[in-house]
């Protein structure tokens, strides 16, 4: 395993099932990926959003002119040519969801930054000026493409959701963490990619697919969310504190008193519905700027309306939520993160209320401490 720090998108990899899973490389993993989706430095993070949504991915690396910039993490994650190996770009970091939420939620401190500030010149600044919001962002990790399957299980068990892989790169496969690659071209891998892979091999995993989710951790004594009286601006906030991606949207009741401007223990609660920094990619700003005092229920409703945002394959999470019981199987619990391309799945009780949730990390965390247990 090769490490250097981390990002980027979808896709599949059209795997023959024939060679035994544990015997497949990253290479096998990329076979139908296209070319790297990135922005320049000096692209406005509004031009970024619409890279994101028009590719359908939720994170780009960045690209600038080699030798004026420190790496991600100390990296040097360089793109060069193929006949002279000169340096053309250096990747500087990953621009996430997280980090657009992160500098929308502005000031969190300030009450007069409730309505999100001005966002119409958040929007515009370069992309350089707002990446390293979150750690993810500073931190690229690349995996060489003769890396075993087992050994990317690793980085991702450890809750890295994607890495660059160098095509025709200059370095060895050895481990550790590669303070300087160079290469011609980069695919992405991601988490996704891998369930993708997995699945292609439940035959060889039906020991582990078997068995039921609450093994693994799946239902836990606090799963924090947001109530669905809780205002977007006040979510993205919430959100970009903790570090989360996606909260779980709990009903109300007027039976407990909470501040709905703060996070929530949503467990013995019921579901209804999903926040995602994801669905934010396809939110257009002025719809964005008009909604955020809107309570994150209404936000979603409107959201779903859009034509653009449903032909960008987000999901209307109030009418899809992807949930499973704690005693469904882990392949249950596959087959549904693959099929509706979520990161992760809900856990409810026989009632519907909820009881914890099973991420992408989780899933790959189980399958690979089983796979290093079983005989070769």
């Amino acid at each position: 395993m090769q490490a250097s720090k981390t990002t980027g998108i979808s896709g599949g990899a059209a795997a023959q099932p024939t060679q035994r899973l544990r015997d497949r490389k990253v290479k096998d993993l990329i076979t139908d990926k296209k070319r790297l989706v990135e922005v320049p430095y000096t692209a406005s993070l509004a031009d970024t959003m619409n890279a994101l949504l028009a590719n359908r991915v939720v994170a780009v690396p960045v690209a600038a002119p080699p030798g004026h910039w420190i790496g991600a993490g100390g990296s040097m994650i360089l793109e060069s040519d193929k006949q002279t190996g000169a340096a053309r770009k250096h990747y500087i970091g990953m621009l996430t969801m997280l980090d657009v939420l992160a500098h929308i939620a502005g000031n969190q401190a300030d009450p007069a930054e409730d309505d999100g500030g001005d966002l119409d010149r958040k929007m515009q600044v370069p992309v350089s000026s707002i990446i390293g919001h979150c750690l993810e962002s500073l931190s690229l990790w690349t995996l060489n493409s003769n890396t075993g399957i087992i050994d990317c299980m690793e980085v991702f068990s450890k809750g890295i959701h994607r890495a660059l892989v160098p095509v025709d790169g200059h370095t060895e496969n050895i481990a550790g963490v590669e303070l300087v690659e160079s290469a011609s071209s980069y695919r992405m891998v991601t988490q996704m990619d891998l369930l993708k892979f997995l699945k292609l091999h439940e035959n060889e995993l039906k020991g582990i697919l078997g068995r039921p989710i609450r093994e693994f951790g799946a239902v836990s004594e606090y799963v924090f969310g947001v109530s669905d009286r809780t205002k977007v601006i006040h979510a993205i906030r919430c959100m970009n504190g903790a570090s989360l991606s996606a909260v779980p949207i709990i009903e109300s009741t007027d039976d407990i008193e909470e501040n709905h401007g703060e996070l929530i223990n949503g467990k013995e609660r019921r579901l209804v519905g999903t926040f995602s920094a994801t669905d934010l990619r396809g939110c257009p700003m002025p719809l964005l700027k008009s909604c955020l005092q809107m309570n994150v229920m209404d936000f979603i409703n409107r959201l779903s309306d859009i034509p653009l945002h449903e032909a960008s394959g987000l999901r209307n999470s109030t009418k899809e939520l992807i949930t499973c019981g704690p005693g469904s199987l882990l392949g249950e619990a596959v087959d549904k993160v693959v099929r509706n391309h979520v990161h992760r799945v809900w856990v409810v009780d026989e009632s519907g209320l909820l009881a914890g949730l099973i991420s992408l990390t989780d899933i790959i965390r189980a399958t690979r401490a089983w796979m290093i247990s079983e005989p070769a």
